[in-house]
Formats: C-alpha cells, sequence, structure tokens
C-alpha cells in the first residue's frame, strides 16, 4: 500500500513540473516560442479615383501606413502626367518589420473635356441583356466616368475602369491598368441617348473578354 502512494505521489510531481515547463507565456511580439507578426496596414487618403483637368497641378493625398498602432514609412509607384489626357495609377507599398509587404492603388484622370460635352451625364444604370448583368457609370468630372463592370460580365462585378466623354457624345476608356491587374479599353464605342432610354455598345479589350460588341440599355 505505502509503495502505491509514494508511486502516486511521484507521478503527481512529475506532472507538476511537466505542467510548469508547458506553461505558455503570451506577449505583444510572442505566442509561447512562435513569434508574432504584425501586418502592416495601407489606407488611402482621399478617393481612389480621382480626377485633374488637363494642365492643372495634381497633388497626391497619400496614404497612412500602418503596422499595428504605429506609423511606418510607405513608398509610391507611378506618376501622374498632367500634361497628357490619360489614366494614371500610383501604387503605396509598406513593409512591416518582418519583411512582409502590403499596399494599394489609385487611379487619377486627367482631362479635357469641350463644351459640346461638360453638362452631359451618362451616369446611371445600363443593363447588358445579352447576362442581364448591369454595368454602373459614376460620374467624376465633367466628361469622366467610373464605370463599373464595364464588360457587363457575371465575373466583373469588382472591375472598375475610367470612361472618357472629351466632346459631343463621344464616349472611350483610354488604355490603363485596372484594378483587375490587366490593360483595359475600348473601341469600336457608339453612345445614343435618344430615343430613350440611352444605348451603348464597345468592345471591351481585356484579357479574357472576347472581341464582340456589347451593348447596353440604360435602366
Amino acid at each position: 500500500m505505502k509503495k502505491i502512494v509514494l508511486i502516486l505521489i511521484i507521478s503527481w510531481g512529475v506532472g507538476f513540473v511537466s505542467c510548469n515547463k508547458d506553461e505558455i507565456n503570451n506577449t505583444e511580439t510572442k505566442v509561447g516560442i512562435s513569434d508574432v507578426t504584425v501586418y502592416a496596414t495601407v489606407t488611402l487618403k482621399g478617393a481612389q479615383y480621382m480626377t485633374v483637368p488637363l494642365n492643372s497641378t495634381f497633388t497626391d493625398p497619400g496614404v497612412e501606413a500602418k503596422e499595428g498602432s504605429t506609423t511606418i514609412k510607405y513608398t509610391t509607384t507611378g506618376s501622374v502626367n498632367t500634361s497628357a489626357v490619360g489614366v494614371y495609377q500610383l501604387t503605396y507599398t509598406a513593409i512591416n518589420k518582418d519583411g512582409f509587404p502590403a499596399s494599394t492603388s489609385r487611379w487619377v484622370a486627367v482631362y479635357s473635356t469641350d463644351a459640346t460635352a461638360a453638362s452631359n451625364d451618362f451616369s446611371g444604370t445600363y443593363l447588358r441583356a445579352a447576362t442581364g448583368v448591369n454595368s454602373f457609370w459614376t460620374k467624376l468630372a465633367p466628361g469622366v466616368y467610373k464605370v463599373d463592370n464595364p464588360g457587363g460580365a457575371a465575373s466583373g462585378a469588382g472591375l472598375t475602369i475610367i470612361v472618357f466623354n472629351p466632346t459631343g457624345l463621344e464616349v472611350h476608356a483610354p488604355s490603363q491598368k485596372s484594378n483587375d491587374g490587366n490593360t483595359s479599353s475600348t473601341s469600336n464605342e457608339i453612345y445614343k441617348p435618344t430615343p430613350t432610354p440611352a444605348t451603348y455598345s464597345w468592345v471591351f479589350n481585356n484579357p479574357g473578354y472576347g472581341t464582340g460588341v456589347r451593348t447596353f440599355t440604360k435602366q
């Protein structure tokens, strides 16, 4: 009986020591023996899609880059040429202390719109009957539109481009790096405000999209 009790006491003691050895101490930088990585966050200041008239001055609002609650440095790639009409992408990247990057982008449209187009407002929802999917136009400035799902595809809900209406009823998307990482543009564009409802058609040039004309009707 004494041997059994002694064995039980020794077993309890070994277990107690073992539990002490396995105790996990967590800190802000460690969980037990594992390091904790706090990923960087990059938040835009100002709008993601901005406009500036041709030959005007563009001031980049920049971003707020943080690692946890600590502000860290970031780099900017890309530039905006305000002397040339086009769509320009700026990408901001911050890297945390462990070398992990985070980034976000902004698009800036440099535009020139004449008097025949300045008062146009093509904003609204347009249905592509062939797919039953909508495309959405938002006016950003005279003759400048942000168009969501320009291909009217079921899989294109997150794709956005900038479209110009520089004169009269002319619309087109110049070649630009869109937010899906591809280069996008349009061709063979026709916009008809009358008879109502308004319609437009174009070929949406983007890898993964066909070469056929896509037609949309305003809702």
